[in-house]
């Protein structure tokens, strides 16, 4: 299960172009909460706190509980507007979720097994074809990953989605069989064999071939 935070934030009490540059001065990242058939609510949120949980990586993917001046939302993120010069974020958009709610997000594929692939060890080569799928997940319950066994794969063997047993809950939002990853035939063997195939043909070609 993807991880779950807190995060402190302030309702922001002006809107507007004007009021959210003020709240960046102030070193704040100016905000909304939507969703959940509630009004928005305008916030802020620490600058410095924010670009602390970005730098750990899968924000979108998590599960947050705001903590808006006493009372607590659980939340997703949305969106993550920066800055094009020195890439701050501006803006920040999270998406209220109610209870037993399911939200449609994109969950990383972890690949095990490599080093023990049947396929791998042969000389195949791994084409992550999606190495993040968007599945339709339990707000309550948003998995860290989906897991991709190689240990039993084969040059030459496609790995659709039904292929992979999806954590309790979960279903991807695509309705078809899609591919996730491949093991392609190695490529240094097809090399070594055009490199033989092109002396054999310089042989024939030569002065001494031909007398």
């Amino acid at each position: 299960m993807a991880e779950k935070s807190i995060i402190e934030v302030v309702v922001r009490e002006g809107v507007g172009k004007g009021a959210a540059r003020q709240t960046r001065r102030d070193g704040f990242v100016p905000g909304v909460v939507y969703g959940a058939g509630k009004d928005p609510i305008a916030i802020k949120v620490k600058q410095s706190e924010l670009i602390r949980r970005l730098k750990l990586g899968k924000f979108l993917s998590t599960l947050h509980t705001l903590n808006i001046d006493g009372a607590e939302e659980r939340v997703v993120c949305r969106d993550v507007q920066r800055n094009k010069v020195n890439d701050l974020p501006t803006h920040i958009d999270f998406l209220r979720l109610a209870k037993g709610a399911s939200i449609a997000l994109a969950i990383p594929v972890k690949f095990e097994n490599q080093d023990t692939s049947i396929g791998i060890k042969r000389g195949g080569n791994l084409v992550a074809v999606r190495p993040e799928v968007e599945l339709l997940v339990p707000a309550d319950n948003i998995p860290d990953h989906i897991t991709v066994d190689l240990a039993e794969v084969q040059i030459g063997d496609v790995i659709h989605i039904s292929d992979v047993k999806l954590p309790t809950g979960c279903k991807p939002t695509i309705d078809r069989d899609f591919v996730i990853a491949n093991i392609s035939a190695p490529t240094i063997a097809l090399d070594d064999e055009e490199d033989e195939a092109t002396e054999e043909g310089a042989a024939a070609e030569s002065p001494a071939a031909e007398s």
